[in-house]
């Protein structure tokens, strides 16, 4: 009878254990791979609009926009920007005659921006500007953006 206590015990044991190993998991169905979401395209940065005048402000700004210029004036050009990220911005003045264009000025700021901003170009010529046509063309990495032109009276 005592074999038969020692029997059972250890054939409870058995169970015992067998009871707490790992249970086998049933195979899971394979995840599909997920697919590859492309980082979002920058933004870059465009030219939202220009604005000549007399004066700009401490935010670079035209005070009041015009395109008529007096021969000893300093013509500003307010260039507003968009997007974000980095950029060369020119500005390329230029004289009009007779179907002629002659070279004024030619500047370029390095702009690095997380949203909208705005830059300032200008040009002066003390002894005065002869009367006639004239335009600023901007660029952002030397691709056109936009125009103006202005008269001087």
């Amino acid at each position: 009878m005592h074999r038969k206590r020692i029997l059972g015990m250890l054939a409870a044991v058995v169970l015992a254990v067998s009871a707490c190993g790992k249970k086998e998991e049933s195979p899971k169905s394979p995840t599909p791979p997920q697919a590859q979401v492309p980082p979002p395209a920058a933004a870059g940065v465009t030219v939202a609009s220009i604005a000549l005048g007399k004066a700009v402000g401490a935010d670079k700004k035209v005070a009041q926009a015009t395109d008529s210029f007096g021969s000893k004036d300093t013509i500003y050009a307010s260039v507003d920007t968009a997007g974000a990220g980095s950029a060369t911005l020119k500005a390329k003045w230029t004289y009009r005659k007779g179907g002629q264009e002659s070279l004024v000025k030619e500047d370029t700021q390095r702009i690095t921006q997380t949203g909208p901003a705005t830059s300032e170009f200008h040009v002066s010529k003390p002894d005065g500007w002869p009367a006639g046509d004239y335009q600023v063309e901007v660029f952002v990495n030397e691709q056109t953006a936009g125009t103006k032109t202005f008269a001087v009276k």
